[in-house]
């Protein structure tokens, strides 16, 4: 009883600490974010980075083979546009200094149920419907050799036959990372918008409160079109 009261707060502890200072607790990751100017890739997070521009180095060339020791070509090379989504998912991940708001309660340097867009993740689908992969769960279904390199345990088949659709896809291929939001606009979708929908999403009620107020998706709407409006439409989001 004892050790599970320490686990319990240990565990308390350093999500509270991940919180505060904005960072999980990966290998690649900051103390705490500060600003990155000279980024090769990930550039939505440059003025409050959790990785540090080097690391970014990995994934400003196309197609990446890999990022640090997992191969990304296991199945062939990554279209160019199932590529750029994969990008934006690492990118949050080992950048974004929000990320630490959804840390894994039981692993300081993962995350769990990070809100998704349903749009974003139809497009990320679509992007990748072509391509293949030989693991349904990008976690946890590899087969990992001694010097720490992923490999295929099962077959190659299309991301169209691995997942039935981009909610299936965004809620499994990264375990327990990302959920599909109930929401239009609280909701991420890896680009300049996000910045309207982490107001909302950081807020002290959106944080006690599991499901989503009406008022809360109204306001959230309200920005998001003055948003809109003052920016325009970008046609090639920052990453």
């Amino acid at each position: 009883m004892m050790l599970r009261f320490a686990v319990t707060i240990f565990a308390v502890i350093t999500s509270s600490t991940c919180q505060k200072y904005g960072c999980l607790e990966g290998d690649t990751h900051k103390l705490k974010p500060s600003p990155e100017p000279d980024m090769h890739e990930c550039t939505l997070y440059s003025e409050s980075s959790c990785c540090y521009a080097n690391f970014t180095e990995q994934l400003a060339h196309s197609p990446v083979i890999k990022v640090n020791n997992s191969y990304w070509n296991r199945c062939g090379q990554l279209s160019k546009s199932c590529e750029d989504f994969t990008k934006k998912i690492e990118c949050f991940y080992r950048c974004s200094p929000h990320a630490a708001r959804w840390i894994h309660p039981s692993y300081t340097a993962a995350i769990q149920a990070v809100p998704l867009c349903k749009s974003f993740c139809d497009d990320w689908f679509e992007a990748c419907r072509d391509d293949s992969t030989c693991v349904h769960n990008w976690l946890m279904d590899w087969e990992w050799n001694e010097n720490g390199e992923n490999h295929c345990k099962d077959k190659c088949i299309p991301y169209s036959e691995m997942y039935a659709n981009g909610t299936d896809m965004c809620q499994n291929m990264w375990g327990e990372s990302f959920k599909v939001s109930e929401s239009s606009c609280l909701c991420l979708q890896m680009n300049k918008k996000d910045m309207m929908a982490v107001k909302y999403l950081l807020s002290e009620s959106s944080e006690e409160s599991s499901s989503i107020s009406s008022s809360e998706e109204h306001a959230c709407q309200k920005k998001l079109l003055k948003f809109e409006k003052i920016h325009g439409e970008e046609g090639e989001e920052a990453r």
